[in-house]
């Protein structure tokens, strides 16, 4: 199994785990399924052994667990880290864009012809962003009854 084919399952729980590992450091498999709220050892070491045959994780010679930050650029990708958040980029534009389509839609009600397409495009790219936004942050969040494997 390759990288490239295993980026996209790195998602929910899994993707999780390697956030931890990454902001906790080298972690024993206890602490990962206590500081993330799994239920079983054996679901921590599942996603951690996924982590570990895609390349993301390894084991150091206290056999703690320790994610490899060279791979965070290709997991991430699409995403900013705001503080301790992961926040996708198109976040920044689309709260941007909604100021700005808002406040000039508005503005524009009494003095242009041109009003219904403004907002009708306003919106269409509003909606877009949006869009885009909560697909990728959607990645982050575990859906617990889905995901849990």
């Amino acid at each position: 199994m390759t990288r490239k084919n295993t980026r996209k399952e790195i998602t929910g729980n899994t993707l999780r785990v390697y956030l931890y590992l990454l902001t906790h450091g080298p972690s024993e498999l206890r602490e990962v399924q206590r500081g993330l709220n799994l239920s079983t050892p054996s679901l921590a070491s599942y996603h951690l052994g996924r982590l570990m045959d895609s390349g993301y994780v390894r084991q150091d010679e206290e056999s703690r667990y320790v994610g490899i930050k060279e791979a965070s650029a290709e997991i991430l990708q699409g995403y900013s880290k705001v503080g301790n958040a992961l926040v996708p980029q198109l976040f920044f534009f689309t709260v941007l864009f909604t100021i700005l389509i808002t406040f000039f839609g508005f503005e524009s009600l009494n003095s242009s012809v041109f009003t219904p397409y403004l907002i009708g495009s306003s919106m269409t790219l509003v909606v877009l962003l949006w869009f885009e936004t909560v697909r990728l942050w959607r990645r982050l969040v575990v859906d617990s009854e889905k995901k849990l494997e």
